[in-house]
């Protein structure tokens, strides 16, 4: 089943009752109400919102990831379940012994599914994309060559052709807004579902940066960037150079988690691309498998 998401950007009351997220509206004093089960994740985009505690653990209890915004309405934070499997600390376990070839050879398939993806969007959206595809014939373990940076110097570049000299800075002009948005999504459903795998997000197959809590996270979360740029990219196609954050935008970035994605010549829902995937890695530190299973576009 797919796990909803769910974006609050008015003033609003939250508490739970019965397994219940009861919704009370402050401008109009509505009161809606829905299975905490049903929840994926769960966004607060206004100053004014008010939850309890309560609410906060039962969200955490049922792997709901949350995510708070700050007052330019751009994600802050993030909330996980740090207690998502009945076997975690045996995977905790796993996870720690991985071998380092064992961490440089899935690396390695994440940079392959990484550069395919992008190779395919850019085909998409009628650019040349040889150079990316002989690039994934280039990646050796552990990617000493850097072919991963070479690809995304080549993707940026030709991604958005009427931004001169675009170039990725997660602090840049748009449309560097909308990725931002979108990958704290993306990272948030990554971590949620690692959690749910028993994985620890902290410890990365090739992310290392000791101020980072979330480095499988983005490690695992590399390959499907690009289905948040494809959403980026219609944005930009429907708004031109016009980006400024809306409500219209947030609800087509809101929406990535549901995209239809392929996995195994079988499309399913993004978000359940993504558990099949961290599901793939904890067998791999287990020793029964060494793919991970990625997903290309539809």
């Amino acid at each position: 089943m797919i796990k909803r998401t769910l974006y609050f950007g008015n003033p609003a009351y939250l508490k739970t009752k019965n397994e219940q997220l009861i919704i009370e509206k402050q401008d109009t004093g509505e009161i809606i109400s829905t299975p905490i089960e049903d929840i994926g994740i769960l966004i607060l985009d206004h100053q004014q919102i008010t939850l309890t505690q309560y609410l906060l653990a039962k969200l955490l209890e049922n792997n709901v990831a949350v995510i708070t915004c700050d007052p330019t309405h751009h994600p802050a934070g993030l909330f996980y379940c740090l207690d998502g499997h009945t076997l975690q600390s045996q995977k905790h376990q796993r996870q720690i012994e991985a071998s380092v070839p064992l961490k440089k050879q899935l690396w390695q398939q994440t940079v392959v599914a990484k550069i395919k993806n992008q190779a395919e969007l850019l085909k998409q959206q009628r650019i040349e994309n040889k150079y990316l595809l002989k690039l994934c014939d280039l990646v050796r373990s552990g990617d000493p060559d850097n072919c991963e940076a070479k690809a995304a110097i080549y993707y940026w570049k030709h991604l958005f052709p009427d931004f001169l000299q675009f170039t990725r800075d997660r602090n840049g002009p748009p449309p560097n807004n909308l990725l931002n948005y979108g990958y704290t999504i993306l990272r948030a459903l990554v971590a949620r579902s690692l959690t749910a795998s028993g994985l620890l997000p902290t410890l990365g197959i090739h992310h290392r940066n000791q101020y980072n809590n979330f480095c499988l996270a983005d490690d695992i979360m590399e390959p499907y960037r690009p289905f948040v740029d494809a959403v980026v990219c219609h944005i930009v196609m429907m708004n031109g150079k016009f980006l400024d954050m809306t409500p219209s935008m947030k609800k087509q970035l809101l929406s990535i988690p549901a995209m239809d994605v392929k996995m195994e010549d079988q499309k399913s829902p993004l978000m359940n691309a993504v558990q099949r995937t961290t599901a793939s890695l904890a067998k791999c530190f287990e020793g029964s498998s060494r793919k991970i299973l990625y997903p290309t576009f539809c």
